[in-house]
């Protein structure tokens, strides 16, 4: 099966988030399986072109209408992690993706409407026809309308689209201009059952369209699928996911373990497994000592991650204090786009910043995360909604037994060491309901008493983490059940 997979991220190169994970990923799974799988991707200036290899300029002459114009774009090939990727560099004034980020500009919605109406057009004039195209997330979500209302006719006539809603808070609302500017024609489209925004009056909605004209749509966790059709989750997408549900199902993601695996792992100070668990705590001493964190019989806690108000910060900020008075220490590592939220880490940091049992690191370093999810004996994920979440399926891999809040792909993942209806080699971690601060404090005041009082119960709940099979095998099995489904539909 050809497939193309139309992305605003692919790890490791173009990573904002869990969505360029679950790309990589699914996208390796699938060639390993023995799929033919490319990448289409803007061509940002921001990427780690370090971590692409062979960069070469392989198409020079797309040509893509835009707002009554013709945009010359240069395509670019170039291998990531041994996946075929395709990067579109559009020579347009307004700079699309010569912005220093990846997103959080007013004009979002236009960046990446052009790229879907680039991305079809690369696809038109290479030639390629691919048996399903896989879109992520609203910043994609064009691409199914335009195929059906336009490509369609032009000779794209073989793709199927399949269409993952990775995070349904963001849905790219925008004007009926964005519709004119790649050729739409809004009356056609703009409709209560096509683009139209439920809530919105006159609004176009992005990820409404993908999700009306795709011929499946997946997210990202079973529980969050349900969420999303079923409670104010959904943002305001409720009717049209009931609308379609026939066409809907959650799939939970997966983890590359030749990533994100104690037993492989370069980043950390020693490697090791469940029969050598013991060596684990190599790399506590080696996060306490590049940490400057005292030493001692004191367990440790962390956090890694966004810093979001989705990822639950009010409580994360409640919880640092709260760990080191009850005898933890405490590691945070990451950082937010929105100011207020990262100024009150910053005051928190400089509050503890001689405290000899915290450590508060304001920014993001791929290599200190893994020491950390290795030299941690607990890890914080008290989101208030999260759609799958990897910091938990990681934690679990390194023996880091994770205390998450009940919701979305954390209430899949994770299962309660006291009140889980599992048998008890399959409880993993510490759950909790209510998003307050009690609901918290409970959690952790459980997971440190058995840490400090019952080692050998904490011992087993580690090793019952470390051997759950989060892998891509699954997920990457369910992926290809969906595209033979919509390839014979």
């Amino acid at each position: 099966m050809f497939i193309v997979m139309v992305t605003p991220e692919c790890a490791p190169a173009a990573k904002v988030g869990g969505l360029a994970d679950v790309v990589h990923g699914l996208s390796k799974e699938l060639g390993i399986r023995g799929h033919a799988v490319e990448i289409i991707l803007p061509k940002y200036d921001c990427m780690r072109y370090d971590r692409i290899s062979g960069l070469t300029k392989c198409y020079s002459d797309l040509w893509v209408p835009f707002y009554q114009q013709w945009v010359h774009c240069d395509v670019y090939f170039g291998w990531m992690d041994g996946l075929k990727c395709f990067f579109i560099e559009p020579h347009l004034q307004r700079n699309f993706f010569n912005r220093g980020v990846f997103y959080g500009h007013h004009d979002d919605g236009e960046r990446f409407a052009f790229f879907c109406r680039a991305a079809l057009e690369f696809m038109l004039k290479s030639n390629k026809h691919p048996d399903i195209i896989h879109c992520h997330d609203w910043q994609t979500g064009l691409v199914p309308v335009l195929l059906y209302e336009m490509y369609q006719q032009l000779g794209l006539r073989q793709p199927r689209v399949c269409f993952t809603l990775h995070n349904v808070g963001h849905q790219g609302i925008s004007g009926e201009f964005l519709l004119r500017e790649v050729g739409l024609n809004p009356a056609s489209v703009m409709t209560h059952d096509r683009l139209l925004d439920d809530h919105r009056p006159g609004a176009i909605n992005l990820m409404k369209g993908g999700i009306v004209y795709s011929n499946f749509v997946t997210t990202v966790s079973p529980r969050y699928g349900q969420e999303i059709r079923h409670t104010p989750l959904g943002m305001g997408l409720q009717r049209v996911l009931g609308v379609h549900h026939q066409k809907f199902g959650g799939v939970l993601n997966g983890l590359d373990y030749g990533v994100w695996n104690p037993e492989v792992d370069p980043h950390i100070a020693k490697r090791y497994t469940i029969a050598s668990l013991g060596d684990k705590y190599a790399n506590k001493d080696a996060l306490r000592h590049r940490l400057w964190l005292r030493s001692g019989m004191k367990p440790l806690v962390s956090f890694v991650g966004r810093l979001d108000p989705q990822k639950g910060v009010d409580l994360i900020l409640h919880a640092v204090p709260y760990c080191l008075d009850h005898g933890c220490q405490f590691v945070l590592l990451g950082s937010s786009l929105q100011g207020d939220i990262n100024t009150a880490f910053w005051n928190l940091k400089a509050r503890y910043n001689d405290h000899p049992d915290c450590h508060l690191e304001i920014g993001y370093n791929e290599e200190l995360a893994h020491l950390i999810y290795a030299g941690s004996d607990l890890i914080l994920v008290p989101s208030g909604y999260e759609p799958c979440g990897l910091t938990q399926i990681i934690s679990l891999k390194y023996g880091t037994v994770p205390i998450v809040r009940n919701t979305g792909g954390l209430a899949d993942t994770v299962f309660d060491a006291d009140h889980a209806h599992k048998p008890y080699h399959e409880r993993n971690g510490y759950v909790f309901n209510d998003y307050n601060w009690q609901g918290l404090e409970s959690a952790i005041h459980r997971a440190i008493g058995l840490w400090n009082h019952y080692p050998g119960y904490f011992r087993e709940l580690m090793a019952n983490g470390m051997r759950c099979d989060y892998s891509w095998n699954y997920p990457g099995q369910n992926y290809l059940n969906i595209y033979n489904y919509i390839k014979a539909s």
